[in-house]
């Protein structure tokens, strides 16, 4: 009998009996529910029943009485309406118990009941008639009397059926109490029957499967856990489960045999894996900082002979292109002097060679007897096996190794010296580049050096030129004789920076991508200034003239609005100019100027530029300046000046009340030390600006000096401005050798300080970083906003009003004004019109050449720069091509402003030039000039 077959014929015994066991337990307590249920629900109601009728019973005889003898004719009728409550309550209790009976003596005593009853309640409505109809009271007497027989014979009744239920009641209740000790006789008997069943039957089913159980776990306890690449087998005896636990354990040894070996292969795997690894990364740290093809041929060739066993070894680098490539011995392992292997090889030559040609890394093991090449203190062994590996860069062998050792090669080492030599080319190639990087570096700095004192006497030579420039310039009544120098000048000069662009090529090639960088910046910057001038010229123009008191017809208010206009155009001009003085700083080429200056004279002009804001904002303005500060004072004064109106102009904004103050006082150069660098200057003054203001956070007080970046720089920030005129002051600062420092708290005001140094000397790096270049924005030069007249060319000084007046130089004069923007054409056609003049337009150079070939009297032209097509430029130099037009004056306007646009206009053939957005009085001056010569 199989073992499954035991475990259901025993728990089936057991489950057996326990059923016969449960059924005969259910049956009892189904018999005893019922004697409980009989006693509870039928005799006790029936009691409770005849116990409820007694009670209305003898409620209603007490109403009688009441009714008969005390009680008033209110009082009587409440009686007899609970009398006839009580009667209909009574009979259907009577209704309900009759309904319920079932034994016969029962019936018979409530069938006795109802006909007493019935004759009482004959009676009692005898009498309640003559309570109501108030007869005599020897007729009600009598009534009550035979009431009263009546109401002793029903109680009688009544308590013979109570006592009847109740004796029946005790009756089933003893009979339950029987049922129940039988039960429990019969339930102790039949656990002790169970548990002898049950222990039979496990006896039974252990003695069964035990043998065979045994003999399964003899077997597993004789498993070695620690070596099993042989696990002991279960012998099969039975077909039943436990031999189907015996054949699914040897299948699982055999399993655990298995991988027991796979995991050992997968181990010495993984193990070779490390091994190849760790010395790869060992070799890869060793390539660190090697700058020298050979050291790193001596050091890797020393790191992998040991490494791979080997006795001896050798390392070939290529050497040549063509027919003269070679390769060359750089180092060597354990050799035996000059003899050791071949000092070089060309491609194909010997074994070692043919392997350079075949890109292919080959194993000799079968090596003659005669061959001895491994040496030690006592002679000479000959090498078991020899390995030869090309290392390829880019499908190009680059060098060659070679290793020979007194034993054989692994497959192990094989692998490793693959991995190796993979990542050598890229080495061997990296540090080439840096050698001929740094070979290039050497020879780039040479010639920069040769370079630099070649410019250096270009630079000389301009310097000497402009000085010769200048003279020319204030000599007026040698005008045409000026001019012819100055156009031999200009010819000697372009071809001297012809020399200088020729010597300057090659270095110019090597620092290409930075020089393209700064002019993409540099082009940028102008590009935006031409676009952003462009449309503000036009507002300036023509706000200027609208609100002109004399000439407009505007009123007040629309004169003022028009003033708040031009205003405005005037503060965007500002921050125009602002942006582009940052983009010079950024790219070093900003113009710093060291000259003397009159610090004596800073308070008076302080007062006399902010004095109406502190009147205006009703705050006091203070300036102190010691007596030990020097009057004397070298530094860009220009420069100075703007520090201290944007910190002030920061100072006024910021404060309602209270007070802005200025300190000057001489500076102890030890406290300035810890800010910045004091060498090289005579004295440093220290200017600090204070008020009681709004303050500054902590954690701002390092952005506010960042470019758009303002204390109160959120969406909805009181206060205005572009945060520029900080970033401004600090770089201004740095340029002059100083520093700008802030300490504020929030709500309690700020204090800048500002240390500046006396620099007689001027700053030697600043010549440096001012050096001229044509990519260099300078919209706001100086030089840029003034007409020729300050450069040598007529000056309009020179005539007095009277004669001006009398001149009249615009009437009936024609001005063709060129330019691609119908906005400043419009707005110098009304200026222009405005004094007289006659004014052609052309919106392109085409169309300039074409109006001039016309024959139209013209005057004098406004030529813009930079126009589709054909530009300023080439318009202006087509136009002089022509001999008709050699002295027509030509006035070039630009919105780009870049340095060197003047001379470039100059040679292009313009009489003069004026830097857009145009001051209508200035563009006049300029146009008086040229009308009235």
């Amino acid at each position: 009998m199989g073992f499954r077959k035991k475990q259901m014929v025993g728990f089936g015994l057991i489950l057996l009996f326990l059923a016969i066991l449960l059924s005969f337990m259910m049956v009892t307590l189904n018999n005893l529910k019922s004697s409980m249920t009989e006693i509870v629900e039928n005799r006790y109601e029936k009691v409770q029943a005849s116990m409820e009728i007694r009670q209305l019973f003898s409620r209603s005889d007490r109403e009688i009485l009441f009714a008969a003898n005390d009680a008033n004719k209110d009082e009587r009728a409440e009686s007899l309406e609970i009398i006839n409550e009580n009667h209909s309550l009574i009979e259907s209790k009577i209704a309900g118990l009759s309904g319920s009976l079932q034994r016969v003596k029962a019936k018979q005593l409530l069938k006795e009941f109802e006909t007493q009853y019935a004759s009482y309640s004959i009676t009692e409505a005898e009498i309640i008639q003559k309570i109501k109809s108030g007869n005599s009271s020897d007729d009600l007497s009598n009534l009550m009397d035979d009431q009263r027989e009546k109401r002793k014979k029903v109680i009688s009744t009544m308590d013979e059926f109570k006592d009847y239920q109740e004796g029946v009641m005790k009756d089933t209740l003893s009979n339950s109490k029987q049922t129940y000790e039988d039960m429990i006789g019969f339930v102790i008997f039949a656990v002790i029957l169970s548990i002898l069943v049950i222990s039979v039957t496990v006896v039974w089913m252990i003695r069964s499967t035990s043998k065979d159980l045994q003999s399964i776990t003899k077997v597993i306890k004789n498993i070695d856990f620690k070596n099993l690449s042989v696990v002991p087998r279960i012998p099969v005896r039975t077909t039943d489960e436990i031999g189907d636990i015996a054949r699914s354990f040897n299948d699982m040894a055999e399993s655990l045999e298995v991988y027991n070996r796979k995991e050992k292969e997968f181990t010495d795997k993984i193990s070779e894996q490390n091994w190849i690894q760790t010395r790869v990364a060992d070799i890869a740290t060793m390539y660190q900082r090697i700058v020298d093809v050979e050291v790193l041929a001596d050091r890797f060739i020393t790191r992998l002979a040991p490494m791979m066993g080997a006795s001896i070894g050798a390392f070939y680098l290529k050497r040549g292109e063509g027919e003269d490539m070679r390769f060359v011995k750089l180092a060597s392992f354990a050799g035996d002097g000059e003899d050791s292997g071949r000092r070089e090889f060309r491609m194909g030559e010997g074994l070692i060679g043919q392997c350079a040609l075949e890109k292919k890394s080959k194993v000799i093991d079968d090596i003659p007897e005669d061959f001895h090449l491994v040496t030690t203190g006592l002679g000479e062994v000959n090498p078991k096996s020899i390995v030869i590996a090309p290392v390829v860069f880019e499908d190009e062998v680059v060098a060659m190794v070679e290793l020979a050792s007194l034993e054989a090669f692994t497959k192990l080492q094989k692998h490793f010296l693959n991995q190796v030599l993979d990542t050598l080319g890229i080495t061997i190639n990296n540090v080439e580049g840096r050698m001929e990087i740094e070979r290039l570096l050497q020879e780039s700095q040479a010639q920069t050096e040769e370079l630099q004192a070649q410019s250096e006497e270009l630079q000389s030579q301009s310097e000497e030129m402009q000085a010769q420039s200048e003279e020319l310039q204030t000599q007026a009544e040698e005008l045409r004789m000026i001019n012819e120098q100055l156009e031999e000048r200009n010819r000697e000069t372009e071809e001297k920076s012809k020399e200088l662009q020729v010597a300057k090529q090659n270095l110019e090639k090597q620092a290409e991508e930075l020089k393209l960088s700064s002019k993409y910046k540099s082009e940028f910057m102008a590009n935006m200034s031409h676009e952003l001038r462009t449309p503000l010229n036009s507002i300036l123009i023509l706000s200027e003239m609208l609100s002109d008191p004399n000439d407009s017809k505007l009123t007040e208010e629309q004169q003022e609005f028009a003033r708040v206009i031009n205003s405005s155009g005037q503060d965007l001009l500002t921050l125009i100019n602002d942006i582009l003085d940052l983009s010079k700083v950024e790219v070093g080429k900003l113009e710093v100027v060291f000259d003397e200056m009159n610090l004596s004279e800073l308070p008076e002009l302080l007062h006399r530029n902010f004095d109406h804001v502190a009147k205006k904002k009703n705050i006091d303005f203070i300036i102190e300046k010691d007596k030990n500060v020097p009057d004397i004072f070298f530094t860009d004064e220009q420069r100075f000046q703007q520090i201290l109106k944007n910190l002030l102009s920061n100072a006024f904004k910021f404060t309602e009340k209270g007070y802005v103050s200025v300190q000057i006082k001489k500076a102890d150069e030890e406290n300035v030390a810890q800010w910045i660098q004091t060498k090289g200057a005579s004295n440093w003054v220290e200017i600090k600006v204070k008020d009681t203001g709004i303050g500054i956070s902590k954690e701002k007080q390092k952005l506010i000096f960042e470019a758009f970046q303002q204390g109160d720089g959120a969406t909805m920030r009181k206060y205005g401005g572009t945060g520029l005129g900080l970033s401004i002051c600090r770089e201004f600062a740095k340029l002059l050798g100083g520093w700008v420092i802030v300490d504020s708290e929030e709500g309690q005001g700020s204090t800048f300080t500002f240390f500046i140094p006396s620099m007689p000397e001027g700053f030697k790096n600043v010549d440096e970083a001012i050096a001229a270049s044509p990519e260099v924005a300078a919209a706001n030069h100086d030089d840029s906003a003034a007409p020729f007249g300050d450069q040598g060319e007529p000056d309009a000084g020179m005539m007095d009003e009277e004669d001006r007046d009398k001149a009249k130089p615009f009437c009936n004069k024609t001005v063709l004004v060129v330019d691609d923007d119908h906005r400043n054409i419009f707005a110098l056609k009304n200026a222009l019109k405005h004094e007289g003049m006659e004014i052609l337009t052309a919106e392109n150079g085409f169309e300039c050449l074409e109006l001039l070939e016309k024959g139209n009297d013209i005057d004098v032209v406004l030529m813009d720069i930079m126009m589709p097509g054909m530009d300023g430029y080439e318009t202006m130099t087509r136009i002089r091509e022509q001999s008709k037009f050699e002295n027509l004056p030509i006035i070039a306007l630009t919105a780009k402003a870049m340095k060197g646009d003047r001379e470039k206009c100059l040679k292009a053939g313009a009489s003069d030039y004026v830097s857009k957005p145009l001051k209508l009085d200035q563009l006049l001056s300029v146009l008086r000039v040229w009308l009235t010569n």
